[in-house]
């Protein structure tokens, strides 16, 4: 029997400033995240054997996986037993936290069923740097250093957002490395607080995507999605999140999103429209 199923929301850089890189590789982060109210969405049934069946629109993207980060989760609690099903809506490898959105709802369930704590964040790290701010889902966070500092933002409007994705999956490695600039300014240390969206987007139009540039050159179609989406009418912000391909665009009101998500709808891309969970504190 099915204990709970979850969302496993998409995660969206708003902003993403790469403004360091420690002597060991790693890159230093600054970013503003919110969370889509669409995603991936993952079901468990505790006592059969420990596996994961997948399902859903984007399951082919994961057909080739042995492993991942939903067992690996559990076994980090060291579970042995729990059947879950992943119903897989977002692409893969594409700039959404999927994966790392699909291990922090499997730590949720798991230790719903089971009474433990949820780990840590040196434990969490483990699994990956998007997991502190994906079990912080799927309140609006400021991440920064690698992942692990992770912080609720007040004052962020609920955005409604066109999700836009070429097809191609992007390799974060690659687009790191085609990245000139690895010490550039973070944001400033205390941000404003926005009472509208409209307030949100000029604020964030001067902030940035350290990795879009980069991206670009890696997938040029990239640039090809932005200008597509800042075509359309009432588009506030169009920008690339995580490291890529997938793109987003911030619109003024749900009719311009269901206009726009209806006229890229045959681009043969992944397209989706959904709003983000905003915070009102």
């Amino acid at each position: 029997m099915t204990l709970h199923t979850l969302l496993a929301p998409a995660k969206i850089n708003l902003t993403l400033h790469v403004v360091g890189q420690r002597d060991d590789g790693y890159h230093l982060l600054d970013s503003l995240v919110v969370f889509a109210e669409f995603g991936d969405r993952l079901s468990l049934e505790p006592e059969r054997p420990l596996a994961v069946s997948i399902t859903g629109p984007q399951a082919a993207g994961l057909a080739s996986e042995r492993d991942n980060l939903i067992l690996r989760a559990a076994r980090l609690l060291g579970a042995t037993h729990g059947h879950f099903t992943l119903e897989k809506a977002l692409p893969v490898a594409s700039g959404m936290g999927g994966g790392s959105s699909d291990a922090a709802a499997a730590l949720r369930l798991l230790t719903k069923h089971s009474g433990q704590s949820l780990p840590g964040t040196v434990r969490a790290m483990t699994l990956g740097a998007d997991l502190p701010v994906c079990l912080a889902a799927p309140a609006p966070q400021r991440m920064r250093g690698l992942g692990e500092q992770v912080c609720a933002v007040d004052r962020v409007p609920a955005l409604w957002m066109l999700l836009v994705n070429p097809g191609q999956g992007l390799s974060t490695p690659s687009v790191f490395k085609a990245l000139d600039e690895k010490h550039n300014p973070a944001m400033a240390s205390k941000l404003p607080g926005w009472a509208s969206i409209q307030e949100l987007c000029e604020w964030l139009r001067h902030q940035r995507n350290d990795l879009q540039v980069p991206a670009c050159r890696v997938v040029p179609q990239i640039a090809h999605v932005l200008d597509a989406i800042s075509a359309q009418p009432g588009c506030l912000l169009a920008r690339m999140t995580g490291s890529g391909a997938t793109c987003f665009g911030v619109f003024a009101d749900p009719h311009s999103l269901s206009d726009a998500a209806a006229a890229l709808d045959h681009s043969g891309w992944f397209v989706q429209a959904t709003r983000t969970v905003g915070a009102v504190n």
